[in-house]
C-alpha cells in the first residue's frame, strides 16, 4: 500500500513536469494517431510527453509501467484542462507569471547546457572509494546513530559572543533556554534522531568527538545553531556496503568541480558587470546559498568553524 502511494505521487509530480512544455495546437490529421495519447478540447497530448514523463520516475519496473502510463495520462488531461482556463483567463500575460516562465527555462537551459558540457563523470577506481572510505571514518567504519537537540537562534552577530559565552556558563541546558527567553531573542528547539550520512560534513568529525551532552555552537544564515549530543549509538558500515554511497558521492564531487571550472572559464571570457547598488556583487564573496544553480553548490547547513563547548551541557 505504501509503494503505491509513493508510485502514485511520483506520477503526479512527472505528469506535471511533461505538461510544462510548449501547447500543441497541431490538427490530428497532421499527425499519427499512435502519437496522440489523448485530447483536450482539441488539443493533443502525445506519446512523447507520456514517456518523458514515464523516465523521470525512479525505480519503474515493467510490471508497473503500464498502469503508470495510464496515470500520467489522467494527470496531463487534468493539467492541460487548468493550463486552459490560465490561457482563457490570459493568466500568461501577468508579469509574475511571465517572470516565472522566464525564471524556468533560463533555470532549464542553464542546466542543459552544464549536463551536455560535462557529460557523466567516469565511475572512480576501487583505489579512490577505499581511500576515501578510509579517510571518512567518522561516516564509515566509526558511523554513528546521533540522537540530537537543536537549538536554532536568530541573533545579530553583536550577540554571538555573548551567547557562545552563556552556552558556556549555563549548568543546565533549561538554564540556557531561559536565558535566551530573557534577552527575548527567537529560537526554536526540537530534537531529531539523523544518521552520519545526513549531517553537514563539516560538522560530522566534530560530532564524532563529542561525549553526550556536549554542545556544539555553529554560525547559521540567520544567527547560531546549538547542537547538543543527547545520546549516540556505533552503527559501522563495511567498505562493500558503503562502495554505491561513496561512488555516487566522488562523481557528485567531480562533476562540480568541472561545473565550477567551467563555470570560471565563461566568467573569464566574458564581460560582466554589476551596476548601482549590486557594485558590491562584483567582489566574488557572495555566500554559497545565492551562488547559480548551474555550479550545483550546496552550502553546508552549519559554519565549518564550529566550536565545540567542553564543557558538557545536562538536563536534556
Amino acid at each position: 500500500m505504501q509503494d503505491s502511494k509513493k508510485l502514485y505521487v511520483a506520477l503526479l509530480f512527472a505528469g506535471l513536469v511533461a505538461g510544462c512544455g510548449d501547447k500543441k495546437e497541431e490538427a490530428a490529421a497532421d499527425k499519427p494517431a499512435s502519437q496522440v495519447a489523448a485530447k483536450v478540447n482539441g488539443t493533443e497530448l502525445t506519446v512523447h510527453q507520456v514517456n518523458y514523463a514515464l523516465q523521470r520516475i525512479p525505480n519503474l519496473d515493467k510490471d508497473q509501467a503500464k498502469p503508470a502510463s495510464l496515470q500520467v495520462v489522467r494527470n496531463l488531461v487534468d493539467q492541460e484542462l487548468v493550463v486552459q482556463k490560465a490561457l482563457e483567463d490570459k493568466l500568461d500575460r501577468d508579469p509574475r507569471v511571465v517572470q516565472a516562465l522566464d525564471s524556468a527555462r533560463r533555470q532549464i537551459l542553464a542546466e542543459a547546457y552544464m549536463s551536455r558540457k560535462l557529460g557523466t563523470p567516469s565511475e572512480p577506481s576501487d583505489g579512490q572509494i577505499s581511500e576515501y572510505f578510509n579517510s571518512h571514518p567518522e561516516m564509515f567504519a566509526q558511523r554513528k546513530i546521533y540522537r540530537l537537540q537543536e537549538i536554532s537562534i536568530k541573533a545579530p552577530k553583536e550577540k554571538h559572543d555573548a551567547i557562545r559565552k552563556q552556552l558556556e556558563a549555563s549548568k543546565t541546558l533549561n538554564d540556557f533556554l531561559a536565558w535566551l527567553k530573557a534577552e527575548k531573542l527567537p529560537m526554536r528547539a526540537g530534537q531529531a534522531v539523523k544518521p552520519a550520512e545526513q549531517l553537514p560534513p563539516a560538522v560530522v568529525p566534530k560530532l564524532a568527538q563529542m561525549p553526550n551532552g556536549q554542545a556544539l555552537i555553529a554560525n547559521a544564515p540567520e544567527g547560531l545553531l546549538v547542537i547538543v549530543v543527547a545520546d549516540s549509538q556505533a552503527q559501522p558500515v563495511t567498505l562493500e556496503q558503503a562502495k554505491p554511497a561513496i561512488s555516487r558521492l566522488l562523481q557528485a564531487e567531480t562533476r562540480q568541480k568541472a561545473a565550477k571550472a567551467e563555470l570560471a572559464s565563461l566568467k573569464a571570457n566574458a564581460k560582466i558587470e554589476y551596476v548601482g547598488e549590486f557594485a558590491d556583487a562584483g567582489k566574488d564573496n557572495t555566500p554559497a546559498a545565492a551562488q547559480p544553480a548551474a555550479a550545483k553548490a550546496t552550502a553546508p547547513a552549519a559554519d565549518p568553524d564550529a566550536e565545540a563547548i567542553s564543557k558538557g551541557v545536562s538536563g536534556l
